[in-house]
């Protein structure tokens, strides 16, 4: 973890990083885990039940190559319609990435011959071994997927998607919001930006991100009501908001994903939800947060399937 105190130690406030400074930020960061160890061995390990699909890799010079893995089902079916599942965009973000392979080989096979499933566990390697929101190039990936994007992990998934010939049904793409986020992430976006930090409020809870040209309240519920049953879901605050956007529905929210270069605006999917675990709740567990995950994946493709 990146203290306030560094971040601020970085360049002149008031002033947006250039170069040096985001070099001098690179530096700070170091490999708390292993995404070899941690993500590649269970997708590998899965190589009997799907179709392990190398991507792409991440040149991230000094730091090191990264290969970037996808399960693809291995009955694929052109006459069936695709499900996207994506974790890990934001590396810190632990149990998007365990929730996705958690899904994965606990209940991939219930999908076989209804639905084609694409699952990408971990967008972000470099992020996830540092536990790190930005990637090594200080840019944020869950805002770079649009054509030309200035992040190599998104631009690999938006090539990777480019290669579906059959529609793509429903994208649910895992995320976390964290205490971090307020102790360390906003800081660093405001600092490298040159622009003053202004606190925000962490939700107590699970909450979903739809999108706001395809808000599909009934696919939205679906998902909050199979979660419920796990942990506990987000309240509005006093202003009938969470993290600063009116809530619609019990738990969710809408944003212009596409606009903004979302992951879960990247498709044309008529079923789209991000979701947010607080595994810094002391009412979840980190077990508790993988299986909220899991919970949303399988009521977002059930309820796909049942009104696509």
């Amino acid at each position: 973890m990146t203290s306030i105190e560094q971040i601020n130690a970085i360049g002149t406030a008031g002033q947006p990083w250039g170069d040096a400074q985001k070099a001098q930020w690179r530096a700070l960061q170091r490999v708390q885990r292993s995404h070899a160890k941690e993500v590649v061995s269970r997708i590998q390990a899965l190589a009997s039940r799907f179709e392990v699909v190398n991507y792409g890799e991440l040149d991230c010079g000094e730091d090191g190559r990264y290969p970037l893995l996808a399960l693809r089902s291995q009955d694929w079916d052109s006459a069936l319609p695709v499900a996207v599942v994506t974790g890990g965009v934001h590396g810190y973000e632990t149990s998007g990435v365990h929730g996705a392979l958690q899904f994965a080989e606990q209940h991939g096979a219930d999908y076989s011959g209804r639905l084609n499933l694409l699952l990408i566990p971990c967008v972000s390697p470099w992020g996830y071994e540092r536990i790190q929101r930005w990637n090594a190039w200080t840019v944020d990936p869950n805002r770079s997927f649009t054509a030309n994007s200035p992040a190599p992990e998104a631009a690999a998934v938006l090539a990777l998607l480019q290669t579906l010939a059959e529609p793509v049904l429903v994208h649910i793409d895992l995320h976390e919001t964290t205490d971090t986020d307020e102790s360390e992430f906003r800081p660093a976006l405001a600092a490298r930006d040159g622009k003053p930090y202004e606190p925000g409020t962490i939700p107590d809870g699970f909450y979903l991100v739809g999108e706001s040209d395809r808000p599909a309240p009934g696919f939205q519920q679906a998902i909050i009501t199979a979660v419920e049953a796990i942990t506990h879901i987000a309240p509005a605050d006093e202003k009938g908001e969470i993290i600063g956007d009116k809530v619609v529905a019990h738990g969710v929210i809408n944003y212009p994903g596409r606009s903004i270069g979302l992951c879960g605006g990247m498709t044309d999917a008529p079923f789209v939800t991000t979701t947010e675990v607080y595994p810094d709740s002391p009412k979840a567990t980190p077990q508790q947060c993988n299986d909220a995950q899991v919970a949303a994946v399988r009521a977002a493709l059930d309820y796909a399937l049942a009104n696509g």
